[in-house]
């Protein structure tokens, strides 16, 4: 029995000597590692979609935009002469009734700056001047036309005056192509009368197919003037008094219509 254990403490002493590093333990060699090479991961760059606009063509037809600029006519300012046996009259208005301003001596410069609608009557200066008047185209001289000038207003260079109103009880009526306009006297105080013609009817009557203006003086209340059909444009008046400061405001007449435009 102490045989059999003496063997067994024998083996087991072996074993620790073994473990416990009295001979050196064969080292196991390890497998080579295994590699595992990932294919490489290739960038294509997506194409990107063409951001090229495509232009839309025009017509070939492109409406033309038509601009029709409005005609300004250009008016002349005329240097002329006075051409009269003895001196011509200037007045504040263009006919012969108007109340009288000063006057020109024959061969006078002058500067014809506007007219009426026919020329008949031109608005003036003196040469160099700035005291303007109207003067009958009969006495003026000039190589130009007196069409080329400007046609203005015939109160352009009108007086008023500050102390008279407007007249009163103003009428008219027509037979056939005269037309005749009425109205109250105007009471002036002592020392105001003018001493000229004192009651003016300004007029667009139609004559030959146009309208055109005419001024009818009276001393009475009462004036007349021609007015015919077939004028495209219609006709009226205007009448007005004097004083010696000036005139009264202007009073609309009415105008009756000719009878054959209603035809």
């Amino acid at each position: 029995m102490l045989k059999q254990f003496t063997l067994i403490l024998g083996l087991c002493a072996g074993i620790v000597l073994t473990a416990c590093g009295g001979s050196p333990a064969a080292e196991t060699e390890l497998p080579d590692p295994v590699i595992t090479v990932l294919p490489t991961a290739t960038h294509t760059d997506t194409p990107m979609p063409s951001s090229t606009a495509t232009a839309t063509p025009l017509p070939s037809e492109t409406p033309t935009i038509t601009f029709s600029p409005s005609v300004t006519p250009t008016w002349a300012v005329l240097r002329a002469q006075i051409s009269v046996d003895g001196r011509a009259s200037c007045r504040f208005g263009p006919g012969p009734s108007y109340l009288y301003k000063f006057s020109y001596a024959d061969r006078t410069y002058i500067d014809v700056l506007g007219r009426t609608d026919t020329g008949s009557w031109v608005l003036t200066q003196a040469a160099g001047g700035t005291n303007r008047c109207w003067v009958s185209a009969d006495f003026v001289e000039t190589d130009t036309s007196l069409l080329a000038v400007e046609p203005v207003e015939v109160h352009s260079v009108l007086a008023w005056s500050p102390y008279y109103g407007a007249l009163t009880g103003v009428v008219s009526y027509r037979e056939g192509d005269i037309v005749t306009v009425s109205w109250d006297a105007l009471v002036l105080r002592a020392g105001d009368d003018s001493e000229q013609t004192p009651y003016i009817l300004e007029a667009w009557v139609c004559s030959d197919g146009v309208v055109s203006f005419t001024s009818v003086g009276t001393y009475s209340t009462t004036a007349q003037v021609t007015d015919e059909a077939g004028c495209d444009e219609p006709s009226w008046g205007r009448v007005l008094a004097a004083e010696k400061h000036g005139y009264t405001p202007w009073v609309e007449v009415y105008w009756p219509p000719h009878p054959d435009n209603d035809q």
